[in-house]
């Protein structure tokens, strides 16, 4: 039997050094608004009205996972996907952004970025759409 709840709301929370840094570098790439900018907790969304946000939260013991793994080191627990229109251009505006292009890119159609806390994130295109 699923959770039992009225609410369509739903929010993924990444940690980060600083969660209103990296809140605004999501709000550039994404243009969603920031609703909430205090130094230890951020959110933005879409609209109020959608039903789902992005929360940062500031954590002390931050530490940078790495990407591809490697035994021992911080791992990436979570990674967004973003679907876009046109590749190189999403991966041009995310570099402007502020995000890094990763050095190890497992599949042609799909570009591993990793944001300033160092979170990949997956831009790609909907090869179906």
């Amino acid at each position: 039997m699923p959770l039992r709840t009225t609410k369509t709301w739903f929010g993924v929370v990444l940690d980060a050094p600083r969660a209103s840094d990296l809140a605004h570098f999501y709000q550039r790439l994404l243009g969603w608004t920031l609703y909430t900018d205090e130094p230890d907790w951020a959110t933005l969304a879409p609209s109020e009205s959608r039903g789902y946000n992005l929360g940062f939260q500031t954590e002390p013991n931050f530490v940078r996972p790495v990407w591809p793994s490697r035994p021992g080191e911080p791992l990436m627990m979570v990674h967004l996907d973003i679907e876009v229109d046109d590749l190189e251009e999403a991966v041009a505006f995310a570099v402007g952004a502020g995000a890094e292009v990763a050095t190890f890119q497992p599949q042609d159609d799909v570009r591993v970025m990793l944001d300033p806390a160092g979170h990949p994130f997956c831009l790609y295109v909907d090869a179906a759409g």
